[in-house]
C-alpha cells in the first residue's frame, strides 16, 4: 500500500489516494482521502473498506510514511496478526507493484481532470473498476476473475476481443510515422528536462501537435519545432512520440520559452 499524494483538491477536499494491491490477484483500492487525516480515520477507512471485503491480511507491504511507522498502526496491525513489512528507504523496488499502480493510477487521472476538470473524486469508482478489469498479462487474465473466480460482465467481452490481441508482446509493433503527420511531444516527469511548463502530477504528458519534416533512421524523426525553440535539438526517438488524432489546424500552438538548469545542463521548457 503507498500513498498519491499532492493532488489537486476536489470539491469534496480530497487531495490524496490510497492505493492498496492485492499481491497474489493484482487487484487494487484507491481510496480517496485528505492529506491531513489522522490515524484513527485511516484505520476505520481500512477497517471499512479492506478488512470487511476481504478479511484481515496476513502481510502488508509499505513505505516509511509516518502513518504506517506509527505505534497505533502497527499496535493494531499486531492485534489482526497482520505482518508489517516497511520498505527499504531509497529501495522503491521492495513496494515495486503499488509503485507501477499508481503510475497506471496517475496516467487514468489525467483523462478525467481533462474531461471532468476537478472532480477526479467523483469518477475514481468507475477508474477502480476499470483498473480491475484490465487484462494482466502475467496472471493471463483480469484481476477480477482472479479475485471472484469468474468474468465480469461488463462491454468488454475478451473471448471475441482475444486477450493476446490486447496485450502482450508479439503483438506489439513499433510505432511509424510519416513525413508530415503531426505527433505530440512527451513531456518528462523528471525535473530540469523537457516540460513546456506542464507540472503537477495530473498534468497532461504530451503536448503541442509538431509536424515531422524528417525521418531519421529507423525510430527517429526530425519535428518542425517554433522559432522560440531553436536552441533545442529537433530529432527525437520514437519513445516520445505520439500521433495526434485530431485536426492540427483546430489547436492553437502556445509560446514557448527556453530556460536553461545549470545545475544538470539540461534545458527546461516553459510557456
Amino acid at each position: 500500500m503507498d500513498f498519491v499524494t499532492k493532488l489537486p483538491r476536489t470539491n469534496s477536499g480530497y487531495d490524496t489516494i490510497w492505493v492498496i494491491v492485492n499481491r497474489l490477484t493484482k487487484s487494487a483500492h484507491f481510496l480517496p482521502m485528505r492529506e491531513d487525516y489522522k490515524m484513527d480515520r485511516l484505520v476505520r477507512l481500512y477497517l471499512n473498506k479492506i478488512v470487511t471485503r476481504h478479511g484481515v491480511s496476513i502481510s502488508i507491504i509499505s513505505n516509511r510514511d509516518n502513518q504506517f511507522t506509527s505505534r497505533f498502526w502497527q499496535s493494531m496491525q499486531e492485534a489482526l496478526g497482520t505482518w508489517l513489512e516497511i520498505s527499504t528507504v531509497y529501495h522503491p523496488l521492495t513496494d515495486g507493484q503499488s509503485e507501477r499502480t499508481i503510475q497506471t493510477l496517475e496516467d487514468m487521472l489525467k483523462a478525467c481532470v481533462l474531461d471532468f476538470r476537478g472532480s477526479w473524486d467523483v469518477h475514481l469508482p468507475l477508474v477502480e473498476f476499470s483498473y480491475n478489469n484490465s487484462y494482466h498479462s502475467s496472471m493471463r487474465c483480469v484481476s477480477f476473475e482472479a479475485l471472484y473466480g469468474r468474468k465480469c460482465h461488463s462491454s468488454i467481452m475478451w473471448a471475441e476481443v482475444g486477450k493476446g490481441q490486447l496485450i502482450g508482446p508479439e503483438r506489439r509493433k513499433p510505432l511509424e510515422f510519416t513525413v508530415g503527420d503531426h505527433v505530440l511531444l512527451k513531456v518528462s516527469p523528471w525535473k530540469c528536462v523537457v516540460r513546456f511548463e506542464k507540472k503537477g502530477k495530473l498534468k497532461p504528458r504530451f503536448v503541442e501537435p509538431f509536424k515531422i519534416i524528417e525521418k531519421v533512421g529507423p525510430i527517429a524523426y526530425r519535428l518542425k519545432l517554433p522559432e522560440e525553440l531553436d536552441s533545442v535539438h529537433d530529432t527525437f526517438h520514437v519513445s516520445n512520440l505520439k500521433k495526434c488524432m485530431v485536426d492540427p489546424t483546430l489547436t492553437r500552438v502556445q509560446d514557448v520559452k527556453v530556460e536553461y538548469c545549470h545545475r544538470q545542463g539540461s534545458v527546461e521548457f516553459k510557456t
